[in-house]
């Protein structure tokens, strides 16, 4: 039997089952970054689909400071770097139809929506579907424009090797340190005459001098393209490796990166293929073996409040992606940044 005076206090506390009567301060914010004046949420099934179900604002790269935006939302639908299965271009396509990504974040006690100011700007434009050295330059480019307007980027792609433009325009005042998931280092040299590939992005950002190596930590690293990633080690990267994660633990984990990364500017960038293709079968290099994706939000999560200037969300597939399981994490990987972003420094 229900004790009756707790009963009643129940009942005067919530006579009406309205939204306003959601009395937590920390729950009432979130409730009406959620709900309309009317009560409602939006359709998650209906209206335009954007990233992290944002804002729509593609007149925000037109303008000089970026609409006033914190974070900008970006595709970046490009994969002419590929070295196994093609289709990351449609990545951002695959995650935008993601529905119910937030607003609160249960485990961080953040609304990002309720401390920043976010929109989906769009995709990169691209002069060509057939030049990689042009398709490179004009995502520099572009992420150029969105770091002179003070303006933290968020990206969905792609193949990994959009991360090596952004980090030559995030990191062209000062090197930047990386937190990096992935089931390889793509740290390899030049492949075939080029040295764009997604194997190769974060040693070709260490040698022009945009990203500091010994304040970089790759975690999950598995496979057979090991012997590929000796500038890893000899440049001073911090190497996990996937199953030194279950002896180490995810605390260890964290305090590591934590350590590498210090107090300085960093960027998240987080291959789905870092996550076992159980969960993340729709990418073009899967890899047995990875971790999962609770492991994956643990650590990211365990990154609160530090200094997180960027991050994308790479090597989504859809073609390969059956029941959108991929998608669907790529979506929540990319809202944990976003939480992040939201409380640097709390």
């Amino acid at each position: 039997m229900p004790n009756p005076e707790k009963l009643a206090a129940l009942r005067a506390r919530y006579p009406n089952d309205r939204r306003d009567e959601i009395r937590d301060p920390e729950l009432k914010r979130a409730a009406d970054a959620a709900f309309n004046t009317q009560g409602r949420r939006p359709l998650p099934y209906a209206g335009v689909s954007t990233l992290l179900d944002a804002p729509y604002r593609p007149d925000a790269p037109e303008l000089p400071d970026f609409g006033g935006l914190d974070v900008a939302l970006i595709g970046v639908p490009m994969d002419l770097a590929v070295t196994n299965r093609a289709g990351a271009r449609l990545g951002p396509r695959a995650v935008r139809a993601v529905e119910r990504i937030g607003p609160y974040h249960h485990a961080l006690r953040v609304t990002p929506k309720a401390e920043l100011n976010f929109a989906d700007v769009g995709d990169v434009p691209f002069r060509s579907r057939y030049s990689l050295p042009d398709s490179i330059a004009d995502i520099e480019a572009f992420y150029t424009s969105v770091q002179a307007a003070g303006v933290k980027p968020l990206s969905i792609g792609g193949d990994h090797s959009i991360s090596y433009p952004i980090l030559r325009a995030l990191g062209r005042d000062r090197p930047v340190g990386m937190v990096h998931i992935d089931a390889h280092c793509d740290t390899s040299g030049p492949a075939e005459g080029s040295r764009f590939h997604h194997g190769g992005p974060f040693r070709q950002a260490v040698l022009d001098g945009v990203l500091d190596p010994e304040r970089c930590i790759q975690i999950g690293i598995r496979g057979s393209a090991e012997l590929l990633y000796e500038f890893s080690y000899e440049s001073g990267m911090t190497v996990i490796h996937a199953e030194e994660v279950d002896t180490m633990g995810i605390p260890a984990v964290i305090a590591r990166a934590r350590a590498v990364i210090g107090d300085g500017p960093f960027y998240i960038t987080f291959d789905v293929d870092g996550l076992d293709p159980a969960y993340t079968p729709g990418t073009g290099t899967p890899e047995v073996g990875g971790l999962t994706p609770r492991e994956a939000q643990a650590i990211l999560r365990g990154l609160r409040g530090l200094d997180v200037i960027g991050g994308d969300v790479v090597e989504v597939a859809p073609q390969y992606d059956a029941n959108t399981t991929t998608a669907q994490i790529g979506a929540m990987m990319a809202f944990e940044i976003l939480s992040l972003m939201a409380l640097v420094g709390k």
